[in-house]
């Protein structure tokens, strides 16, 4: 072989060698993307069912404090009910207190 050949088959190896590269460097991006797609529905299933979780949770919460506030507010009005009224006595001060030293 002389110096001419020699060099072109230099080139030619360079040539292949760039071509590999650019194979390898592709593949390398088709993965890395394949991984990120797969990572990112896997975390937005797990996202998904967390969210649907704590949206259950807080709607119970939600349905058991408005259940508690209406028990309280049912036992007031009922002990307010059976709470004893005296208008009588009631009457007899409200009269003295708007008309007593008015005479």
């Amino acid at each position: 072989m002389d110096d001419h050949e020699i060099l072109k088959h230099l080139l030619n190896l360079e040539a292949d060698a760039a071509a590999l590269v650019i194979d390898a460097q592709a593949e390398a991006d088709k993965r890395v993307n394949e991984g990120e797609n797969n990572n990112r529905a896997r975390y937005d299933d797990a996202y998904t069912k967390e969210v649907a979780i704590l949206e259950d949770q807080y709607a119970k919460n939600l349905a058991a404090v408005k259940d508690n506030y209406r028990k309280q507010l049912d036992e007031y009005r009922e002990s307010l009910r059976k709470m004893a009224q005296n208008t009588g006595a009631f009457s007899s001060m409200a009269e003295e207190f708007f008309f007593a030293g008015k005479s």
